[in-house]
């Protein structure tokens, strides 16, 4: 076995790719054995996922890795698909970013309190989640519900077309705001309460699941969403510590054994999303690097062309605390003209507006080193916990920049690495299952002892704690 291929595919917001892994029982190597765009199609009436091209994408890297054990894959969360009674799908699935779901969570409140909600499901409320986008459809008089005979979340549509096996994965799901925290189930009643049809679910599965075999290979449900794939592969012996997810979407969190459904969990719009192994991982989405992006998209338009690396270069030649935003904002949350709206959420807030492209960066990257702080110490405040370390994940650990900063900013030291933990984690549960690892705590060790893991010591500690009252004032006006 330890000879052979683990296929790890993880599928991102903006791209995708097929993972090589292997291990010889001491170290686990990734390879890149295909990666390809993930790029929405917008109709005139919808932002869709084409997952058609997505899955034709899977196949064509699949296809590229010999001597295979066994396949698992990971996505991001809050969407889902339908299947008619043929097990076809209905139609491309909707993307989280299309903006119909606007209104739909005070649509959903008048039929269930937004408290009675947290206290079943604990996930923080955000329009994008699952809950809402179908209350939208309802809403709306989309028939599609009334064709539909399964619902799936989308990398359970993708194990769907790999093995035939019609289930959905349990931290996947718990992403839809749809799962009972304290039965770990489908929350029915809550379900019927907003007209979401019932007999559509699909049965829940837990993450280290044997799904069935696509040719000839075994196909493991790891933690399918994405997120819980990656805390798997925190390379961390110790429990005193936090994690960052950190790419287009920013999750900081806690591994906790059980959810917090408290009165300060609810009022601090935390969530309480599945885990592998039992575990809980309470954190909250943060909207991450996407401005960035964004903003780097919005200057290519305009014949302004910035590497990401160069990015980060005018962060640092640029004064960091003339003006803040918040960053999760409901005006950045769709695509567009992220500095336009930057600089219109400066003038409304009465602070400077920026005045180059190096200005705007620098209020992106400081607004999110200080939102970091602010919900880390939501976190610890809410679950008791103390943390001394902050341990950075995902593509975003390359950024030294920003990694610097947050280390500024929580005045806590900050582990960055591995930049690929989604997929490590994702082969990690399928070596559990397999029996080539015996634990997440071994695979962590494991990762600790081999991964190339850069430290961040806070500095400059006076000047970000002189400035972070205005940026609190700030998200507790936008709150």
């Amino acid at each position: 076995m330890s000879a052979a291929h683990i296929i790890a595919i993880d599928l991102g917001a903006s791209s995708g790719r097929v993972m090589d892994a292997t291990f010889d029982g001491a170290q686990l190597q990734l390879r890149e054995a295909h990666r390809f765009p993930n790029i929405p199609v917008q109709t005139p009436t919808r932002l869709h996922w084409d997952v058609l091209r997505l899955w034709r994408e899977i196949t064509i890297g699949i296809d590229a890795v010999v001597d295979v054990a066994s396949i698992g894959l990971d996505c991001w969360g809050v969407d889902y698909a339908l299947l008619d009674r043929a097990g076809e799908l209905l139609a491309n699935p909707a993307h989280y970013r299309d903006p119909r779901t606007e209104g739909a969570m005070e649509w959903v409140f008048q039929r269930m309190p937004r408290r009675e909600i947290f206290a079943r499901t604990g996930i923080q409320f955000m329009p994008l989640n699952g809950l809402y986008q179908l209350a939208a459809s309802i809403r709306d008089g989309s028939p599609q519900l009334e064709n539909a005979a399964t619902l799936l979340t989308i990398a359970d549509l993708f194990n769907y077309w790999l093995t035939g096996s019609k289930t959905c994965e349990f931290t996947e799901a718990t992403t839809l705001q749809l799962v009972n925290a304290g039965q770990s189930d489908w929350d029915r009643e809550l379900m019927r309460a907003v007209g979401i049809p019932t007999d559509i679910l699909a049965p829940i599965v837990m993450p280290g699941t044997r799904l069935g075999s696509y040719a000839g290979i075994n196909v493991v449900a790891p933690a399918c969403h994405d997120t819980g794939s990656a805390v798997v592969a925190v390379p961390a012996t110790q429990t005193d510590i936090a994690y960052l997810s950190s790419g287009t979407w920013s999750l900081l969190g806690l591994e906790l054994d059980a959810p917090i459904l408290s009165d300060a969990a609810y009022a601090a719009n935390v969530t309480n999303e599945g885990g592998y192994g039992g575990s809980w991982r309470f954190l909250k989405n943060i909207m991450g690097l996407w401005l960035a992006e964004q903003c780097r998209a919005t200057w290519a338009a305009q014949g302004r062309q910035y590497s990401y690396d160069q990015l980060t270069a005018m962060v640092e030649a640029t004064p960091h605390f003339r003006s803040f935003i918040e960053p999760d904002a409901a005006v950045f949350l769709a695509p567009g003209d992220m500095p336009q709206r930057i600089r219109d959420y400066c003038a409304r807030a009465e602070q400077a507006i920026p005045a180059s492209d190096a200005e705007m960066m620098a209020i992106v990257y400081t607004s999110l080193a200080y939102k970091y702080r602010y919900v880390l110490e939501q976190l610890c405040a809410v679950s008791g916990r103390t943390v001394e370390a902050l341990h950075i994940i995902g593509g975003g650990s390359r950024n030294a920049t920003l990694n610097q900063m947050t280390a500024d900013a929580t005045g806590r030291l900050v582990i960055a690495g591995p930049a690929e933990a989604t997929a490590a984690g994702n082969a990690i549960v399928q070596l559990i299952a397999l029996g080539e690892l015996g634990s997440v705590d071994e695979a962590r060790a494991m990762l600790s002892e081999s991964s190339r893991l850069r430290m961040y010591e806070p500095r400059n500690a006076a000047a970000w704690d002189e400035h972070y009252a205005r940026f609190c004032a700030l998200v507790e006006k936008q709150g």
